[in-house]
């Protein structure tokens, strides 16, 4: 993957995350799971629908600063406990959405007994778009995601699920 990176286009963020793969990939691909952890707080996730097949909705609609913004897409593909690629460029039925900002490619390796090695990478269409996103604070909002992520995981396996 790093070699098709384009540093005008695509924004990166990696971390070596304290919890199984098996488990943030789930907490990726489970409503009950994600809305408690994807926007940064106090922000808010208000409602989540996520159909995890290629071609499924990866629907999410959050609350920030009392603005709602729904984020509606679909996944590119799917590869459990590995890869998940979702798009906004699409909505289900493969119909193309009107402003498209990013397409999202996370990966999650072994880096260690109970860790993951997490990659996501922010693919805009255009350099503007990117550097659009980077200003909006990717890299601290994106951070503070699987930081919430690290620990919401945690807590999981602190209860046994």
């Amino acid at each position: 993957m790093s070699g098709d990176l384009d540093p005008t286009l695509d924004l990166v963020l990696e971390r070596e995350i304290a919890a199984p793969r098996e488990l943030i990939y789930t907490c990726w691909t489970t409503p009950e799971h994600l809305v408690h952890w994807f926007v940064p707080r106090p922000h808010r996730v208000t409602a989540c629908h996520l159909d995890v097949r290629v071609g499924g909705a990866c629907n999410t609609t959050f609350e920030v600063e009392g603005n709602i913004m729904e984020n509606n897409g679909v996944y590119l593909e799917v590869i459990p406990n590995e890869k998940l690629v979702f798009t906004d460029a699409y909505t289900v039925g493969w119909k193309p959405a009107p402003e498209p900002f990013m397409t999202a490619i996370l990966t999650f390796e072994d880096a260690g007994p109970g860790r993951t090695r997490y990659r996501a990478v922010a693919r805009h269409r255009n350099a503007e778009t990117a550097r659009q996103h980077e200003a909006m604070g990717f890299y601290d909002g994106w951070g503070t995601v699987v930081t919430q992520l690290e620990d919401y995981a945690q807590g999981l396996m602190k209860k046994g699920a």
